[in-house]
């Protein structure tokens, strides 16, 4: 019965940290999903130049640890006066690194497509926008999503990086009550919340996932 107490004593500052990492999950989400689009459009593009500079983008953004990305953002920046807020410096972080990864699975869609499904596009007298939001589109979410899927249950998970720069997540204040209390208890309620969150997430990915089923 005591823990049970304990356990809804602490829950208001273990859920206050869950909001920042919704924050940081969400916000990432949004903007890496945005960049890797447009970084996907120009590794398919016939620009040469435009390619080589995106694709080492990518191979520097996948080949380095986030967390070294995070700790550079905000603590090597300023050195050449560029500094970022906590918050400002996680989400930069977040996004450019997810970004890299989200722009190579888009890649991998878009040149999954059959070219025949422009050309046929084109033979029905459909506008290259057409094409693209109606035949395109379609079929390279059904084939990305998989792989969107493991990302973002990734994100939930690398969340907790943010905790380094002194943020105060939800595994920062797990660790903040543990500390004080010398119990293990906080550190399963935050595994708890991470396994909620991430089987929300699962729900949601696996609805898009049939949404979009009629793609044989």
């Amino acid at each position: 019965m005591d823990i049970i107490n304990y356990a809804l004593q602490i829950l208001p500052s273990l859920m206050q940290g869950a909001l920042m990492t919704l924050q940081i999950f969400c916000w990432t989400i949004i903007g890496s999903l945005i960049l890797g689009a447009i970084l996907a459009l120009g590794l398919v593009s016939r620009f040469g130049f435009l390619k080589k500079i995106i694709s080492g983008y990518v191979w520097l953004m996948r080949g380095t640890p986030l967390l070294l990305q995070l700790i550079f953002v905000f603590y090597g920046l300023p050195t050449i006066h560029i500094i970022f807020p906590r918050y400002e410096a996680a989400l930069f972080a977040f996004i450019l690194n997810y970004a890299a990864y989200f722009a190579e699975i888009f890649r991998g869609g878009l040149q999954a497509v059959d070219q025949g499904q422009y050309e046929a596009g084109r033979v029905l007298q459909m506008s290259y926008w057409q094409i693209t939001k109606s035949v395109v589109m379609p079929q390279v979410a059904k084939i990305v999503l998989p792989s969107l899927g493991n990302e973002v249950i990734n994100l939930v998970k690398d969340s907790s990086l943010v905790y380094v720069i002194g943020l105060g997540d939800l595994l920062r204040a797990g660790n903040v009550a543990a500390a004080r209390d010398v119990s293990l208890v906080p550190f399963i309620l935050v595994g708890i919340i991470y396994l909620l969150l991430t089987a929300i997430c699962t729900y949601f990915l696996r609805r898009v996932e049939k949404h979009y089923s009629y793609f044989r």
